[in-house]
């Protein structure tokens, strides 16, 4: 069987228009997936450069499809199961920034080149003072794109008009800024003109970025694909059909980037921080608020929850009646995304367990559930009552003793569970699980350590966090669940 290329995939060439710093699923299946289609549809003319940040690790895969590959998204849409299938032409060509460093920095060089896509994970918009601009490249990222704006910089003799458009899509607060930071940084750190800096300023833009899709990578089962196709990929990329990026810009873009012509969910905007509570607190709030209940009902998944009868009604009214009021956006908008949260959620073709989600759940109790339960109970004046039996809930999961190294031994129906979070979090309820719950909930919500704050000081929330795990230890999850709602 062929393995896919550019002749199989009918390649248009086009001027390569985006550098991309960063050659995983995520990118391939959400930015690149996006360029191709607004590049078919004619709002886009551009081809991407992938470069791969990282000595370690080889691009030969990719290579030898001559960059082609397939996204393959599969959930539901509207409410049926949906099945698309697309074959990616938008990458030109991908280069190893250490093993190809003189082709690598040619790019900086590009009449053409107009943006600078990134995934480098959480850690790598890192600011790295033993980098210097003698090398070819420099460790961090932030010291590699400071050292490649600086080469176009003087390649083009500091032209206003060859400055490029920064991208990053890595999960931090505020990612553009903390990039421009560290390139500023770097800058001063290497003595470089003031000339430089005023062109970073004043021909560059640094946007920040929200990004939502679940890109799940190479799927068990290719070599079925493959007979279903007729060619072998093997660098095929999987995920759900939901996806938005919004990207914040104080300089707007939309008319050199217009994605969300070509029908994209691509919002620009001069404030993402409404789009980010609405999906921290909407999202993610929601798995954080459900999965540790709905694993000690008996459930292991997130579907099977959702088919839970008693899990998704109780799902389904935190967020409609204690998230929601809380966000100041339009109600409509806020009830629309989370249709489509639940019905992600509901995605019958991805399995996500309870147990990957519970990670460090004391931290994402705090960051998704409790800046919602505070507001409500400032606004309202009373607590949610569903996102309070979330904080028993979670108290419940994690009543266990047994310690390991890096993690409590939970059981569920006599079967074994690990408990995974940081150590002073496993610390605090192996000594303290089996305490009466009273003064169990009123030392752990005193953990000002874990809350930022004493939440005994919130009127109410100690007794109805122990009343309802008073009940959980003895009428069991469901029954408690049964109970109260």
């Amino acid at each position: 069987m062929e393995l896919l290329n550019k002749t199989m995939s009918g390649k248009t060439e086009r001027p390569v228009r985006v550098i991309q710093f960063g050659e995983g699923n995520f990118l391939r299946g959400f930015v690149d997936h996006m360029i191709d289609i607004a590049n078919e549809k004619g709002y886009f003319d551009g081809d991407i450069v992938v470069v791969k940040p990282r000595a370690s690790g080889s691009l030969a895969k990719l290579k030898e499809q001559e960059c082609q590959y397939t996204v393959s998204l599969k959930g539901l849409v509207e409410g049926a199961p949906a099945v698309s299938n697309r074959i990616v032409t938008s990458v030109a060509d991908a280069v190893h920034a250490y093993a190809e460093y003189e082709k690598y920095s040619a790019l900086a060089k590009l009449e053409s080149l107009r943006f600078v896509v990134s995934n480098t994970t959480e850690a790598g918009i890192v600011f790295d003072p033993d980098d210097r601009m003698e090398m070819c490249p420099p460790n961090s990222f932030p010291g590699k794109l400071t050292k490649f704006l600086y080469e176009r910089y003087l390649f083009f003799k500091g032209a206003r008009d060859k400055g490029l458009i920064m991208l990053p899509t890595e999960l931090i607060d505020d990612n553009g800024i903390a990039l421009k930071n560290c390139v500023k940084r770097m800058a001063a750190l290497w003595k470089l003109e003031t000339g430089f800096i005023d062109w970073l300023e004043e021909a560059c833009v640094f946007t920040s970025t929200l990004v939502d899709r679940i890109v799940t990578g190479y799927p068990a089962g290719a070599e079925a694909l493959w007979q279903e196709w007729g060619y072998q990929d093997s660098c095929i990329v999987t995920g759900e059909p939901f996806a938005l990026w919004v990207i914040e810009s104080d300089r707007d873009i939309s008319a050199e980037f217009p994605l969300n012509k070509a029908g994209l969910p691509v919002i620009y905007t001069e404030d993402q921080k409404p789009y980010e509570k609405r999906k921290v607190r909407i999202l993610n709030g929601a798995h954080t608020s459900f999965v540790l209940a709905s694993f000690l009902c008996g459930n292991d998944y997130v579907l099977e929850s959702m088919e839970d009868e008693k899990i998704g009604a109780f799902v389904r009214s935190t967020i409609y009646e204690e998230v929601i009021p809380t966000i100041s956006m339009p109600k409509e908008e806020l009830e629309a995304f989370a249709e489509d949260v639940f019905e992600r959620f509901k995605n019958p073709f991805v399995k996500h367990a309870l147990l990957s989600i519970s990670l460090n759940s004391v931290f994402k109790w705090k960051t998704r559930c409790m800046p919602t339960l505070l507001d409500y109970a400032e606004e309202k004046g009373e607590l949610p009552k569903h996102l309070t039996f979330s904080l028993a809930a979670l108290m419940a999961f994690y009543s266990f003793t047994e310690r390991g190294e890096n993690s409590l031994t939970g059981y569920r129906n006599g079967e074994p569970y690990l408990i995974r979070d940081e150590a002073a979090v496993l610390d605090f309820f192996a000594e303290n699980a089996k305490k009466d719950s009273y003064e169990f909930v009123e030392l752990f919500l005193k953990m000002e350590q874990f809350w930022g704050q004493d939440l005994t000081k919130v009127e109410g929330l100690a007794e109805w966090t122990a009343e309802y795990l008073e009940d959980i230890r003895t009428l069991g999850m469901r029954g408690a669940l049964e109970k109260w709602f």
